[in-house]
C-alpha cells in the first residue's frame, strides 16, 4: 500500500481506539494498582505529570502507529484478515520487543503482562477499526 491510499480518518479513529483503551486498561477497574506497583509509581508520581505531554504524546504516537498499521494492511482486506495481521504483529513484533528489553531490564513478569497484553489489544482493536471503516 502506499500513502494515496491511506484513510486519515480511519487513521485518527484508530488511533482515538487505542487512546480510549489505553484509559481503561490503566484505570483502577483494571490494572493501575498491580501496573503501578510494578513500575515503582506511586498516586504523586503520577499528578507531577504534564497531562499535555503525556497523553497529547500518547495521541501522537497511537496516530504514527495506526498509520503506519494501515499501510501493512491491505485496504481490501477482510476485517478477519486486518484483525488477524494486526494481532499478529502485537504479538510477534511488539510483546516479542518489549519482552527482550523487560528481560534485561529484570522488570516483572506480571508487568510485562499488562504492557504486552495492552498492546496486543491495541493492534488487534486498531487493526478493527481498520478492517471495518468503509
Amino acid at each position: 500500500m502506499d500513502f494515496s491510499q491511506v484513510d486519515f480518518v480511519a487513521v485518527v479513529f484508530a488511533a482515538l481506539s487505542s487512546f480510549m483503551l489505553g484509559a481503561i486498561w490503566y484505570s483502577p477497574i483494571l490494572f493501575k494498582r498491580v501496573w503501578m506497583e510494578s513500575c515503582g509509581l506511586t498516586e504523586l508520581d503520577l499528578q507531577q505529570i504534564n497531562p499535555s505531554w503525556v497523553f497529547g504524546g500518547s495521541f501522537v504516537l497511537s496516530f504514527i502507529i495506526a498509520f503506519i498499521l494501515s499501510l501493512f494492511i491491505d485496504p481490501q482486506a477482510t476485517v478477519g484478515v486486518t484483525v488477524g495481521t494486526s494481532f499478529t504483529v502485537g504479538v510477534g513484533w511488539v510483546s516479542c520487543a518489549i519482552g527482550i528489553g523487560y528481560i534485561f531490564e529484570q522488570r516483572p513478569f506480571k508487568l510485562f503482562l499488562i504492557n504486552a497484553g495492552y498492546h496486543v489489544l491495541q493492534f488487534t482493536l486498531m487493526g478493527l477499526v481498520l478492517g471495518l471503516w468503509p
